[in-house]
Parts: structure tokens; C-alpha cells; sequence
């Protein structure tokens, strides 16, 4: 287990403000499953595909189209609920959301409204310095994607992309249990970490493949406890407001705290909130309204008559469970316990599931605590600069891997080794073959060693006499040596020798 204090929300103040006022947000999660079909077709999800590209006939509405349930997608669902500790919905059942839009050819989305496949879950979110917060989820439910409409080709005209039509959604709906924009971002890129680590959807925001629905609303002090104890009054919370397709961290954090101050504005000069979608601006860092906020009624729901309810049987879900990864949580306390490294180590190599493979891979049969100082400091420091990810890094898991071989053979020193890692970085190659054919290795010849210092010794009779009344003056001639033999000579030898010259 984490070392983690579970503290309350706390909720966030807003300057500025005449009153004492609580924020209060739920937040509607939209992943695109990871599956290479879509979720009632056999039509590619590649992205970046040509317009129209990726649509089966069932994608865009052509009459007398059934659709097919593409089990694999159900299996992600299935994956997700239990890596956030849900309750599996053995029986769920389809139905149509009945509304018009231009990319949306059938007229309705296939969705779940009454019966969704994953009910009650929880992600424990980290806030730093040891703190936790627990954000509950109250349901998973599958659904179909919309096309996409593209209004900057044509400056008379609007186009349709029909691609991303009938691509599988898992929409991650949680309790009003966030109480400000950091608590917010954090709960996106915990969710989003555990995603990836199972492998049910990439995250990639700038695709789209992940994107937050952000319900905003603000009560007075301990309103949001007494709705805690009461049976679901929502009203105590206020009038929320949505904020549509967030796909940054950044800009949902701007976008809750612009929404948060408008809405304040609003109750304190004597108005109301009206319940409505909106967009966030980020040129302007504002929200505006999109559309009034539609009520479950206005959807006109209704069972999908096309597909039968979905009946999952207990030995199927056992079997997805027994094939689930480590996750997170569970990896970073292991990295903890197993390499003997810090908690913030830890995370920093447990926040992307690549990242921690990759550690991991360096860090077989040799120091773990050294590997993960390489690791973090020098690659991932690299790769920052450079704007890669691992999965680009130029350096791989077994060239790092050899490089610190080196190091604990007393090939290289440290200092070496910083060199052929840029050598490797820019160069690539083998670093053993490296150190050979560049003469990199480090001097142990002890005589060779002693001959230099004697030299400098016999070159610098009043830096010794310093040096014997003051020994912290002895690294000087430490560094002298290091200068003598290109940086080459053993750092543990040269110290050993200085100290027995000068008599310390």
C-alpha cells in the first residue's frame, strides 16, 4: 500500500469573492476504447485516415443497417471497471439518444442510460506531500463517438468527417467529489494513467482520444456536507454548468476557475444560475455558452431495438481479472519496497506505464537506485529537452543498461559515462565497443596514477604544506590529477593515493 493520509476535499476558496463560497465538480470522462473496430462495425479506427475513409454502411445510417456488438470493446469496459475496483453489471442494455446533428447520420447514438455495464467505482487521487483524495465513480457506460465537422475549409461551407462515426466511447462518469481545478487535473491524469496501464485506451488528448465533460457549480459553506449525508439532494450544490471537450490539463483548470469566479459573480450581484453547456476559450480564457443544458426527457430515450440486453457470465469477468497488470498504485509501491528508491522516484517512474517498463528493463540484475538516478536525471532530463517521449528515446534499455555495466565494472567513471551517454544519444552504438575503440576507459594502473600525482606534488610544495594544515584543500590536487589523465583515472584510487601522500 501507499504511504498515502487520506485527507477530505477541501474546497477551494476564490478571491475576490464578497462571500465564503465551495466549489463543487463532477467530471464526465470520455475514452475512446482501444480497439481497432468500432463498436457495432468492422470499420478501422486508425486515425489521421482520409475523410469518409473509415465507415461501414451501419456507420452512417443507410437503411436496414443492423449493428453487430464488438465483444472485444465490452471486454475493455469490462478491464476498466475492475482497475478502478467497480461493480461489473452482469446484465446492461443498449439505448437510443434521439437528437440531430449534421455528423451524426442515424439521427440518435447507441449509449446506455438505464443499465450501463459498470457501476460504482473510485480512483484515489495523489495531491502531493503524502495527501490523497478519493473521487467516486458512479458508472461506466459504452457508446458510440459522433463524426467530426470541420467549419475552417470552406468560408461559405461546413464538411462532415464521418471517420470517427460508431468508434466505441467508455464514458467515466464520477460523483460531485472534486472540490478545485488542481484536484480536477489530477483526477485526469491519475484516470488517465490507469488507462493506459491497462491498456483500454492510449489517453492521447490532442487526438481526442480522451476528453472531459466539467460540471461546475458553487454553494455556500457546508451545503456540499449536508449533501453528503442527505439522499442525493442536489440542490444543495447549486446550479451546475457544463463545460464541453476539455482535452488539456492546463485548460481545465482555467476553464474551472473562470467558471467558478463567473458564477459567483452572478449569485452575489442578486441573479441565478442558468443550467447550460458551454465552451472554454483559451485565446480569450473565458467560458460562453453553447447550448442550454438538455434533461434525459429531452433525449427521449428509449431500449435500442436493434440489440438484444448484453448478459455477462462471472467466469468471463474472472478471466479478465486474472489476465489484469500491475497497476499504478501497486507498481509504485513495489518500486519503493524492491529498489529501496524514494516515493517521489517512484512516481516519477510510475506516471506512464512505458516509462516504467523501460526502468525496469534497465534495472534487471543491477542497482536499482542507480538505475533510476539515470533513469530520471540524465534520459528523462534529455528527452524533456528534446521534447521525445521513451517510446523515441534514441537511447535504448539495453544501451543504458550496458552503460552502467561499465560504471560497476570500473571500466568508465561517472564522469565517462556522461560522455559516452551523449555519444550514444547522438551517435547510437554499442557502449562497450564505444569505450574500446575511443579509448574511454578509465585508468586503475595505480603506478600511472602515482606517477602524476607525484609529479604535481613535486611541481606545487606550498599547495601541499596548505593542503596538510587544511585537508578539505586536499581535493585540489585530486582534480589536478583528474586533469593530468583526460578525466580517465579512477576517482576512488586517486583519493585513496592523495590522502597517503599528503598524510591524512
Amino acid at each position: 500500500m501507499l504511504d498515502l493520509a487520506y485527507t477530505a476535499p477541501r474546497a477551494k476558496t476564490i478571491a475576490g469573492a464578497r462571500h465564503d463560497w465551495e466549489l463543487v465538480i463532477g467530471m464526465e470522462v470520455h475514452a475512446q476504447v482501444a480497439s481497432n473496430a468500432k463498436l457495432f462495425s468492422g470499420a478501422s479506427t486508425k486515425f489521421g485516415a482520409e475523410p469518409n475513409s473509415n465507415v461501414a454502411f451501419v456507420d452512417a445510417g443507410m437503411p436496414g443497417m443492423l449493428p453487430v456488438i464488438n465483444e472485444f470493446c465490452v471486454e475493455q469496459a469490462v478491464r476498466t471497471g475492475l482497475g478502478i475496483n467497480a461493480v461489473i453489471n452482469k446484465f446492461s442494455q443498449f439505448d437510443r439518444k434521439n437528437y440531430f446533428y449534421p455528423d451524426l447520420p442515424q439521427g440518435y447514438q447507441i449509449s446506455q442510460l438505464y443499465h450501463p455495464i459498470i457501476g460504482e467505482g473510485e480512483v484515489l487521487v495523489e495531491m502531493g506531500k503524502g495527501e490523497a483524495r478519493l473521487v467516486r465513480i458512479e458508472r461506466i457506460h459504452l457508446e458510440q463517438d459522433a463524426g467530426k465537422s470541420v467549419h475552417d475549409m470552406d468560408p461559405n461551407m461546413s464538411f462532415v468527417d464521418l471517420n470517427r462515426t460508431g468508434v466505441a466511447l467508455m464514458e467515466i462518469v464520477s460523483r460531485p467529489d472534486i472540490r478545485g481545478p488542481e484536484e480536477a487535473a489530477a483526477y485526469v491524469v491519475k484516470l488517465r494513467q490507469i488507462l493506459r496501464y491497462l491498456g483500454t485506451c492510449d489517453g492521447n488528448m490532442q487526438n481526442g482520444n480522451l476528453r472531459a465533460d466539467v460540471n461546475v457549480s458553487v454553494c455556500r459553506p457546508g451545503d456540499y456536507e449536508k449533501f453528503r449525508d442527505s439522499d442525493n439532494d442536489f440542490s444543495l450544490l447549486g446550479t451546475r454548468c457544463e463545460i464541453k471537450n476539455m482535452n488539456s490539463m492546463r485548460f481545465i483548470q482555467a476553464a474551472i476557475e473562470f467558471e467558478a469566479r463567473r458564477q459567483i459573480a452572478i449569485l452575489e450581484d442578486g441573479g441565478s444560475i442558468t443550467q447550460e453547456t458551454r465552451l472554454y476559450d483559451p485565446d480569450k480564457n473565458e467560458t460562453r455558452s453553447m447550448r442550454s443544458k438538455e434533461e434525459a426527457h429531452d433525449y427521449r430515450y428509449f431500449p435500442c431495438p436493434d440489440l438484444l440486453p448484453l448478459t455477462i457470465e462471472q467466469d468471463w469477468i474472472d478471466r479478465i481479472k486474472a489476465g489484469l497488470p500491475e497497476l499504478p498504485d501497486a507498481k509504485k509501491a513495489r518500486f519503493v519496497s524492491q529498489y529501496g528508491m524514494t516515493e517521489y522516484d517512484a512516481g516519477v517512474l510510475t506516471a506512464d506505464v512505458a516509462n516504467a517498463a523501460y526502468f525496469e528493463d534497465v534495472a534487471d540484475g543491477r542497482d536499482g537506485k542507480q538505475a533510476a538516478n539515470w533513469v530520471i536525471n540524465e534520459l528523462f532530463g534529455r528527452l524533456n529537452k528534446d521534447g521525445l517521449t521513451i517510446e523515441s528515446s534514441p537511447v535504448s534499455a539495453s544501451q543504458l543498461g550496458g552503460i552502467l555495466d561499465l560504471i560497476a565494472a570500473d571500466t568508465i567513471s561517472g564522469k565517462i559515462a556522461k560522455e559516452l551517454f551523449e555519444i550514444v544519444y547522438s551517435e547510437g552504438g554499442d557502449p562497450g565497443k564505444i569505450v574500446e575503440a575511443r579509448g574511454l576507459k578509465q585508468v586503475t594502473d595505480t603506478g600511472a596514477i602515482e606517477a602524476a600525482l607525484d609529479q604535481i606534488i613535486a611541481d606545487n610544495p606550498a599547495q601541499v604544506e596548505k593542503a596538510r594544515e587544511n585537508p578539505k584543500l586536499a581535493g585540489w590536487f585530486v582534480g589536478q590529477v583528474m586533469k593530468a589523465t583526460g578525466g580517465k583515472a579512477n576517482p576512488k584510487a586517486v583519493n585513496a593515493l592523495v590522502a597517503s601522500k599528503l598524510g591524512q
